[in-house]
């Protein structure tokens, strides 16, 4: 018989819930980046094998929301728990803060209830084995965490061990997906996503935070480059000259560096066009969040 479920990611902001995903899949789907508040929508990662299939879900960090477009983030990140079979807690070792963990356990109590937890103490790398080992006691006596596994995603370590576990804990099923399926996300979104993650490397302040890419076009073509058009949309005219830079000079290093990684990902050339919009304050606006964010 067949194992397959979902297994959804939870964690602190830059914990490195997408990092562990990228490497449990042994494929770059979820942007990595040090600026919080990366991910913004659920990102299904689907891994398949002979006979198992895991469906992760990596999720937006745990905050408190302020603006319409982390409200709906929040959401993303509150159903994430219905749908999972598993829940793997992400515990970023270096930062880890009992407060936190206790909210996040006040926060998510019903959620959490009656569902396998499994908790991965991430960034083992760069922390004291006295240090890890203090924590881990901690995290069992004070949370009742009785499965933790120390990992690095960054570096691989003992990621498989983690695997397994999760494997081990799948129910019998038959697989949700086709054996070839990636995500469930489509093509555009990937392409969108990677647009966004050189913005986030390469511009700092606000210009990451208010920023929503949309694919307009997007052409297949046979014979020559394939043909994508995106709207960069901002906040104000003051990110949008930013973005741009003096000339056309960072536009410019941002298209080259997106096209190039889009390239990549697509395995073919195409063409880029990049157009810079304003529509003010679009965080806010629920009736553009939900035409675009749902």
């Amino acid at each position: 018989m067949k194992k397959c479920g979902y297994v959804a990611l939870i964690g602190q902001p830059n914990a490195g819930k997408s990092t562990l995903m990228n490497t449990l899949l042994n494929y770059d789907l979820s942007i990595v980046n040090p600026k919080v508040q990366t991910t913004r929508n659920k990102i299904i990662g689907v891994l398949s094998e002979d006979d198992y299939q895991v469906v992760f879900i990596d999720t937006p960090g745990i905050f408190e929301p302020k603006t319409e477009l982390q409200r709906f983030m929040f959401e993303e990140l509150r159903s994430s728990f219905n749908e999972a079979d598993i829940i793997l807690i992400l515990i970023d070792g270096s930062k880890f803060n009992h407060t936190n963990e206790e909210k996040f356990r006040t926060l998510f109590s019903k959620e959490l209830n009656n569902k396998k937890i499994i908790v991965a103490f991430n960034k083992i790398d760069i922390i004291e084995q006295s240090k890890t080992e203090e924590i881990i006691a901690n995290l069992k006596s004070d949370f009742g965490y009785d499965t933790i596994v120390p990992v690095s995603a960054l570096i691989k370590f003992n990621t498989d061990v983690l695997k397994k576990l999760i494997v081990n804990s799948l129910p019998e099923s038959e697989f949700y997906f086709d054996e070839e399926t990636l995500s469930d996300k489509p093509e555009k979104f990937f392409i969108s996503e990677i647009i966004r993650e050189k913005i986030l490397e390469l511009y700092a302040e606000e210009i990451p935070y208010s920023v929503f890419v949309d694919i307009r076009e997007f052409k297949e073509r046979e014979n020559g480059k394939d043909y994508i058009n995106a709207d960069i949309i901002l906040e104000r005219d003051s990110q949008k000259k930013i973005l741009i830079g003096r000339g056309g000079k960072m536009i410019k290093i941002l298209g080259q560096k997106a096209r190039t990684e889009i390239e990549k990902f697509r395995g073919r050339e195409v063409y880029l066009n990049l157009f810079v919009k304003i529509r003010k304050d679009w965080r806010k606006d629920k009736k553009f969040l939900k035409e675009n964010f749902t």
